[in-house]
């Protein structure tokens, strides 16, 4: 139902660049990699963010992830980037960007990926670059719970429902 979903690509392949609902005033959360999620299947993890979205205000939600490709375990990912897919990937975020801007508001976007960003040494270089884009559009970053010993953004599957938003010194997080 393209009127409540928005799913890119959609149709179920090995990589997913953007699964979440239509609204007005959306929320961008911001996982490590897509599982197995889509439209009318959500995943626990997907359930979680749709409660807490809703528990702060938002009338919709959109994943994207650092990496496009499906793991169910972040272990099988590539061990490289792939630079096609990254690329792509960093052009729907700035497309998502866009869409949470489209009202005048500043993007939301929530940092939520947890320690899984350790997986990989290239994933840290995508969120920069996703700063980076953000930026331009005056994005206000927030996280959810607390934050690991080392700083990394709570992972949604382990909130409480009612989990209130709150500012993510990004900047700080990155230096």
């Amino acid at each position: 139902d393209r009127k409540k979903w928005i799913y890119v690509p959609d149709f179920y392949t090995e990589y997913r660049y953007v699964l979440g609902t239509r609204g007005n005033h959306p929320v961008i959360c911001v996982g490590i990699n897509p599982s197995t999620a889509e439209p009318d299947h959500l995943d626990p993890t997907l359930q979680s963010v749709s409660r807490i979205s809703a528990a702060n205000g938002f009338d919709s939600w959109l994943m994207f992830n650092v990496c496009a490709q499906r793991a169910t375990r972040p272990d099988d990912m590539d061990k490289l980037r792939d630079e096609v897919l990254h690329r792509e990937n960093m052009l729907a975020f700035q497309s998502l960007l866009l869409l949470s801007a489209e009202d005048g508001r500043c993007p939301v976007v929530w940092a939520a990926w947890g320690a899984i960003i350790e997986k990989r040494n290239w994933l840290m270089d995508c969120v920069r670059e996703m700063v980076q884009l953000a930026s331009g559009y005056g994005a206000l970053w927030v996280c959810a719970g607390k934050c690991s010993v080392k700083g990394h953004p709570h992972h949604p599957l382990y909130l409480r429902k009612d989990e209130i938003f709150r500012p993510f010194d990004m900047a700080g997080y990155l230096t």
